[in-house]
């Protein structure tokens, strides 16, 4: 059986934060965003119909209890959730939270500007945020 690998432009454009019990999380180095991705960590995997009925509520309870921390953390004004894969053919869901003068708004975030990265220390900060509102609800990668 094939194990679990991260596609290499998700691995490129992302940092590692940790897993829950199915699902990668990854934060999307551009610093313009509080930009997440959970990737189901399953081989072959391209829709979310393709996951077997328990992998489908594990991940819509991942990405329910994800969504709400990232609102509980950021304070934002809407949550973005989207499976595109256009580009990108393994399975990732984006958890994008979004506020009224982020260099995108009300338009998607997709292609509006080149990212920026992270600096390291404002990357440790956006960790941490993160981690203290999801506890021991995850484990750090």
């Amino acid at each position: 059986m094939a194990a679990f690998e991260l596609d290499a432009r998700l691995a490129a454009d992302t940092l590692p934060f940790g897993d829950f019990p199915l699902c990668r999380i990854l934060l999307m180095n551009d610093a313009q965003y509080p930009w997440w991705i959970l990737v189901p960590r399953r081989v072959g995997v391209r829709e979310i119909y393709e996951l077997n009925d328990a992998d489908q509520s594990q991940l819509l309870r991942e990405s329910v209890l994800f969504g709400r921390a990232l609102m509980q953390a950021y304070s934002g004004e809407k949550l973005n959730v989207a499976a595109l894969g256009n580009v990108v053919p393994q399975l990732h869901i984006h958890h994008v939270v979004r506020f009224r003068g982020d260099p995108a708004w009300p338009a998607p975030v997709w292609g509006r500007a080149p990212a920026q990265p992270y600096r390291e220390m404002d990357q440790r900060q956006c960790c941490t945020l993160l981690a203290t509102q999801l506890g021991d609800r995850y484990t750090p990668v």
